[in-house]
C-alpha cells in the first residue's frame, strides 16, 4: 500500500468516528464530591465605620446652596437674601466665605480643615436666610410667572398628618435627595410635631413673627432640613 493510500484510509476512519460522535447522545458529566470538608468556622464581615463622618468641602456646600436659591449667582443670591432687611438676615459673601472654610490668599489665610463654632454659626445664618426668603418668595408673595424654589406646594391651614407628609416629602427630596419614606420611621412624626408645636406657639396673643402661624411652621421645618447632618456630612 502506498503512503498516499494509507493516509486516505486513516482520514476516512477519523471522519467516520467524528460523525458518529456528533450524532450520538450528549456526554453526561457526573459531579464528583468536593475534596474540601465542611466549614469549621465563620468570620463576619466588619461593617463598622472606620472613621467619623466628614464635612463636605465648602465648594460642594456653596454649590448646593446656590442651587437651592434657584441656581442664582453669588451676587444675585446676596441681593435676594438681604432683601429690604439689610444685614438682618444676610450680611455679605465676604463675611461668610472664610468662615465656611474657603482659603483667602489675599490675607494669607489657608483652607480651614477643622469644623469650628464660627463655621457652624455661619451654616445657621445662611440656612435661616434661605428658608425665610423661600417662604416669602414661594408661599407669601410669589411674583407672577415665577416658579417656586423650595416650597413647591400650597400651604393651607389645619393640615392633618397625611397632608403634611406629602408636602414634607417634597422638601425632604429637595434638601436631602431621597423620599422621606426611606428615612428613619421617626422622621416624619418628629417634623410634624415640630410643625404643629410651632403653629401653636405662634397663635398665642403675644407671639411676634414676620409670618403667619402656618408659614412659621413651614419655615421651622425648612430650618431643620437645611441644618440636617445628611446635607452637611458624608
Amino acid at each position: 500500500m502506498s503512503g498516499g493510500s494509507f493516509w486516505r484510509i486513516v482520514s476516512s476512519i477519523a471522519a467516520l468516528a467524528l460523525g458518529t460522535l456528533a450524532c450520538g447522545p450528549p456526554t453526561r458529566l457526573s459531579a464528583t464530591p468536593s475534596a474540601l470538608g465542611p466549614p469549621t468556622s465563620e468570620s463576619k464581615v466588619d461593617t463598622a465605620p472606620k472613621q467619623d463622618p466628614r464635612l463636605v468641602p465648602p465648594e460642594v456646600y456653596l454649590r448646593s446652596y446656590l442651587a437651592l436659591f434657584a441656581g442664582l449667582s453669588l451676587a444675585d443670591v446676596q441681593k435676594r437674601a438681604r432683601g429690604a432687611d439689610g444685614g438682618q438676615l444676610f450680611d455679605t459673601w465676604d463675611d461668610y466665605l472664610a468662615a465656611l472654610g474657603f482659603p483667602d490668599y489675599r490675607a494669607d489665610l489657608p483652607r480651614a480643615t477643622q469644623t469650628n463654632a464660627v463655621m457652624i454659626a455661619t451654616f445657621e445664618r445662611l440656612g435661616i436666610a434661605l428658608c425665610d426668603r423661600a417662604v416669602e418668595h414661594d408661599l407669601q408673595n410669589r411674583p407672577p410667572g415665577e416658579k417656586r424654589a423650595i416650597f413647591d406646594f400650597d400651604a393651607p391651614n389645619d393640615l392633618d398628618r397625611a397632608g403634611f407628609a406629602d408636602r414634607f416629602d417634597t422638601l425632604h427630596r429637595t434638601f436631602l435627595g431621597y423620599p422621606a419614606r426611606l428615612a428613619p420611621p421617626s422622621r416624619i412624626p418628629e417634623f410634624f410635631a415640630l410643625y404643629s408645636d410651632t403653629i401653636t406657639r405662634h397663635t398665642k396673643p403675644k407671639a411676634r413673627s414676620r409670618f403667619s402661624p402656618t408659614l412659621s411652621g413651614w419655615a421651622v421645618v425648612c430650618y431643620g432640613l437645611v441644618r440636617h447632618p445628611e446635607l452637611h456630612l458624608y
